[in-house]
């Protein structure tokens, strides 16, 4: 029942998340200020947004393919790293590209106020903690998975004593 719950608000995010990439990008694209981005390019922006977005869906993706394999009973497996280390992936690229808005973004003697910066560079630092956090949960499996095999060649050995 979990994993049917988890799907349920996994495919409405992906609903919400095309959504906005289609409807709501495309719609404010003209709409939107300038003074938003660096340089006076609101495509830059709005590239950022739509690339953010893509990789949420990705992050997605590879969580409905765990929940798969969960269901399957064969999450602990060598197969599953591929999807985990695509979710690491895909959060450290986030990180980058907020990095680069951030440091297109850096206040200079025009009297912007570092506040903006001071959150960014916090959102940044948010982002590749859930990414280390991620790395943590993969290294955790790998633990689980090593035990795994260890007690099927156990089992196996026991099957030809008997």
């Amino acid at each position: 029942m979990p994993i049917l719950a988890l799907r349920a608000v996994i495919a409405v995010l992906v609903a919400i998340s095309l959504f906005v990439q289609i409807v709501m990008v495309a719609a404010n694209a003209n709409e939107m200020d300038p003074a938003l981005v660096s340089m006076g390019n609101p495509w830059a922006l709005i590239g950022a947004i739509v690339f953010g977005l893509l990789v949420f869906e990705v992050v997605l993706v590879c969580v409905w393919q765990l929940l798969a394999m969960v269901r399957r009973g064969t999450v602990f497996s060598y197969a599953s790293f591929r999807y985990v280390d695509v979710i690491i992936g895909a959060i450290v690229a986030e990180a980058v590209l907020l990095a680069v808005l951030l440091l297109a973004q850096v206040p200079g003697s025009d009297g912007e106020s570092p506040g903006v910066f001071i959150m960014m560079g916090g959102i940044v630092l948010a982002v590749l903690f859930v990414a280390l956090i991620v790395l943590v949960l993969r290294m955790l499996l790998a633990q689980a998975v090593a035990r795994e095999v260890e007690a099927k060649q156990m089992r196996a050995d026991l099957d030809e004593v008997i």
